[in-house]
């Protein structure tokens, strides 16, 4: 047998490692990169989402989404946005998801919904408490026959009582829309409006935080109890993503997960 000099060897043996190397070299970007990136809405809505006091960006529904998005093989891109702002990006397709939105028939034109995934919480009515003395209404629409001046978010909607309020056109009109919450209350610190629409918890903690406590309270007017969806950009999102995260987020809440995320930021 004849045999090949090991001479003649050494080139193929180069090759071989030369081509190895490369695919090595092509495929480790791949590798070491997330299978996706997602951006999600965050703005200073206390606990849900906000600045900590070290600079980073936490909340309930911060650390819900980046548990979800782990488990999913993702990992999220916070965008800060006021509410009517997110509506319009996650339209446009530069906004992926939208944490906090209520199903409409016009938002479905554009975006898909979650479903249910979380317990529901409520919205009430917050307003100041010689207001509440006056006036012991226990429906939202009640304040359609008072001098009742309410502040409200644009494009936020906080229910059936509320729409059904804000039908009544000499009332809507009397209405103080703005983007940021935290200028509501401040107004209703300097007596401009007499109330406003918020989370429960939210509520009690931006009231807290402001030092307003002894002033703004709690009514027992529950305006909605509905749970609100996650919304997801038709343009950036298909319906297989929508369904693994309600997957993902329903685990969250069946394992205690969401409800330790919960008690962290609530702790009084």
């Amino acid at each position: 047998m004849q045999q090949i000099p090991a001479s003649q060897h050494k080139p193929k043996m180069a090759q071989r490692s030369l081509w190895l190397g490369l695919l090595l070299l092509l495929s480790a970007p791949a590798m070491a990169e997330p299978t996706c990136e997602k951006t999600l809405r965050w703005n200073d809505d206390p606990p849900l989402s906000m600045e900590l006091p070290d600079g980073s960006v936490g909340g309930i529904y911060v650390e819900l989404n980046d548990a979800a998005m782990e488990q999913l093989g993702c990992k999220t891109r916070l965008r800060k946005l006021p509410w009517a702002r997110a509506l319009k990006e996650l339209e446009l397709g530069r906004l992926d998801i939208l944490p906090g939105a209520f199903r409409l028939p016009e938002r479905e034109a554009y975006a898909h919904f979650s479903g249910a995934v979380l317990p529901p919480s409520r919205n009430i009515l917050f307003a100041r408490q010689d207001v509440i003395e006056r006036w012991p209404i226990t429906r939202l629409p009640e304040l359609s026959d008072l001098p009742f001046r309410l502040g409200a978010q644009i494009d936020v909607q906080y229910g059936p009582d509320y729409a059904l309020l804000m039908s009544d056109p000499s009332y809507a009109d009397s209405v103080l829309m703005v983007n940021n919450r935290s200028n509501l209350w401040n107004m209703i610190s300097k007596g401009r409006i007499d109330g406003v629409i918020a989370d429960e918890h939210t509520g009690a903690w931006e009231i807290r935080q402001l030092g307003l406590s002894r002033l703004i309270t709690a009514t027992d007017v529950v305006v909605s109890t509905d749970a609100a969806e996650v919304a997801f950009s038709k343009r950036s999102n298909d319906q297989n993503f929508v369904y693994a995260y309600a997957a993902a987020i329903r685990e969250l809440v069946s394992d205690g997960s969401y409800q330790r995320i919960v008690s962290r930021y609530l702790r009084p």
